[in-house]
């Protein structure tokens, strides 16, 4: 049985966590940056869903958020402290009521006088039960327990967390707590003034007050100014007359612990320093059962961190960052789990930035020459697990490029390598790396070499990719560009002496590196100029001329442009010269020995015609291919050819 310990965060873990790679990373966005999204997009839609059995994305986050504030709000009674506490004083006073009706003496009579001319609200009738003894042991016991709990509630309105237990303090501990706070309000009036405080001296004193032990007196200040922004909010959603009376509650109950002027000092000067956090706002519960006062502003702080997190998360301000997603907010609302996926969440482009794999340029996330060779890798990967399953896996048996003779050097084994392992320099590897006494001497793919060898024979390949609009508005781009990266990453890892060029080509042809295929957007243009495409790629493949050379072309449309000096021509349908054009440069091309590949991405009647005629006139291989298998058959075909 798989065993999970999990621990708080400390700052030393690594948030991905041990099953998840930058590399990884990069495979789960290839999609949407190879459709032309870029980088960018492609990070900000892998935050926004998650990452199937890794983490959840925002999406689902801010979807938990609002379930969790409606639940919130259908259970909150705002009225519910106050309901509360007159419940309570109803029940003692009928306690007292029912003995005193059977006590004949006229101080039962004196005192059932008293209790009809109790006020109506439960400021006034606390302030008059406070000088009277019950008769009812049991309601004086009811009395006394109601009022200490009335302390620590109110008190923990004010201060979260650290009211716990003030009800019952001592008179010696009552005066320790009002001192705190009479110094707390120095300390914040001299730091207003530019004067010197000492808070880690107030922290050394008073350290028991705050269990939650904030570290700076800023953190402690927001902590409270928070709390105080609640319990306003709860008096601006309350009636005029509730809030009159949870005032008047409020300040009785203070009053009685003589801490009202330093609770009302501390609110000025909490007020003063954080203007925008507004507690005016009314909030709107929809509950029916009544809790206390400090639970009641609990949820009110809640609700606060609800909206918080959800303006933090939209991130539809100037400037938004997941760093301004505040994790204990994210923690009290939605708990550790969450957490861990926003740390995840704030932690992926660094991690890619850090690996390498992605870089930001003029303040843009672009994919670097290393991020594409390593989305190449891993279509790559997928290549041959396909094939493999198919059991269309003849290269495996084969050795690669024809014969070749050592070179006397060696290098490292990489992924699709195939050839004579160096023994004696990959064991030296496993050693150099280190092992603690007693371990076995394990080998990883790291420590392997091959011997060097030099290949006698050499290919030279042009890829002509259509970069027309119309091959991503059919949605042919993203598995040509798979394509693209895999053929590249088998060449240089498994055949590094063959040449590999890219040539993309639209109204124009040009020469493109493997992370031009990541970049963001694609070209809204019209035409296909496939002469051009070709005269560049006969240019470069003349300086190969012992090579084996060939062209691999893949289109989804007939050529509807031409050069006309340094000019490109476009009209559709193509007219004569652009087809003879075209045909001419493909043909110029077979008479130099340069095989054709062209695979079609569409079945058109125009396409499939000129073709049959580029086919026929440069005895080359035309095929219509499904797009999803574009990229098995080409390296398929690649490694096949090389092989004989």
């Amino acid at each position: 049985m798989r065993r999970v310990r999990y621990s708080r965060w400390d700052g030393t873990q690594d948030p991905l966590g041990p099953d998840l790679s930058a590399a990884d990373l990069l495979e789960e966005i290839s999609e949407d940056v190879l459709s032309g999204a870029g980088a960018q997009a492609a990070l900000r839609r892998l935050v926004r869903r998650g990452m199937s059995g890794h983490f959840t994305g925002l999406d689902a986050l801010r979807a938990r958020l609002r379930a969790q504030r409606e639940r919130e709000e259908s259970a909150l009674n705002l009225s519910g402290p106050l309901e509360a506490v007159r419940g309570q004083l109803e029940e003692m006073v009928e306690r007292e009521r029912s003995r005193l009706s059977f006590e004949p003496d006229d101080d039962a009579r004196t005192r059932e006088a008293f209790l009809d001319a109790l006020p109506p609200d439960a400021p006034g009738k606390i302030r008059e039960l406070q000088g009277y003894r019950f008769r009812d042991a049991r309601a004086q016991l009811m009395f006394d327990e109601m009022m200490a709990s009335l302390r620590e509630q109110v008190l923990g309105a004010h201060f979260r967390s650290m009211a716990e237990g003030l009800g019952t303090l001592s008179a010696e501990e009552l005066a320790a707590f009002r001192d705190m706070l009479a110094e707390l309000n120095r300390m914040i009036e001299q730091r207003g003034r530019g004067e010197p405080y000492d808070f880690e001296g107030f922290m050394r004193r008073h350290g028991a007050f705050f269990p939650d032990d904030p570290k700076t007196l800023d953190e402690l200040l927001q902590r409270m100014a928070r709390r105080m922004a609640a319990m306003s909010r709860l008096m601006a959603s309350l009636s005029a007359e509730q809030r009159a009376e949870l005032q008047a509650l409020s300040e009785q109950i203070l009053g009685d612990m003589d801490l009202a002027f330093e609770v009302d000092r501390l609110g000025s000067n909490l007020a003063s320093l954080f203007p925008d956090m507004n507690g005016d706002e009314p909030a709107f519960g929809a509950g029916d059962e009544a809790a206390s006062l400090s639970a009641t502003v609990d949820a009110m702080e809640r609700l606060h961190d609800f909206e918080d997190l959800e303006r933090s998360m939209r991130g539809d301000y100037a400037g938004a960052s997941l760093d301004d997603v505040d994790e204990d907010a994210l923690r009290r609302t939605l708990g550790e789990p969450a957490t861990r996926d926003l740390r995840k969440l704030k932690e992926i482009e660094r991690a890619l930035e850090k690996a390498g794999l992605l870089t930001r340029k003029e303040g843009r996330l672009e994919v670097t020459p290393r991020g594409a060779r390593k989305m190449g890798e891993r279509a790559l990967v997928r290549v041959f697990e396909r094939l493999r399953r198919d059991r269309e896996s003849a290269h495996e048996a084969r050795v690669a490029g024809g014969q070749a003779e050592p070179t006397g050097a060696t290098r490292p084994w990489r992924f699709g390598d195939t050839g004579q392992i160096a023994v004696q320099r990959s064991v030296f590897n496993a050693v150099a790396r280190g092992r603690e006494p007693g371990e076995a001497l394990r080998l990883v793919p790291e420590d392997f070499e091959l011997v060097e060898a030099e290949e006698r024979t050499e290919a030279a390949t042009a890829l002509l990719l259509d970069l027309s609009f119309s091959m991503p508005l059919r949605g042919h781009f993203v598995h040509a560009k798979k394509m693209a990266l895999a053929l590249h990453a088998l060449i240089e890892g498994r055949y590094p002496h063959d040449k590999l060029y890219m040539i993309g080509f639209s109204d124009y042809a040009r020469r493109m590196e493997p992370q031009d295929l990541t970049a963001a957007g694609w070209e809204r243009v019209y035409g296909t100029n496939m002469q051009h495409a070709f005269m560049l790629a006969g240019r470069l493949l003349a300086q190969h001329p012992r090579a084996t050379r060939q062209v691999i072309m893949v289109t989804d449309g007939e050529p509807t442009a031409h050069l006309e000096g340094e000019e490109a021509f476009f009209s559709w349908p193509p007219v004569p010269k652009t087809i003879r054009l075209t045909l001419a440069e493909a043909v110029r091309l077979s008479k130099a020995g340069v095989t054709l590949n062209v695979f079609m991405l569409e079945g058109s009647e125009g396409l499939i015609g000129f073709m049959e005629r580029l086919a026929r006139m440069t005895v080359g291989r035309v095929f219509l291919m499904d797009d999803v298998k574009l990229g098995d058959f080409v390296v398929r075909d690649y490694v096949a050819r090389r092989a004989r």
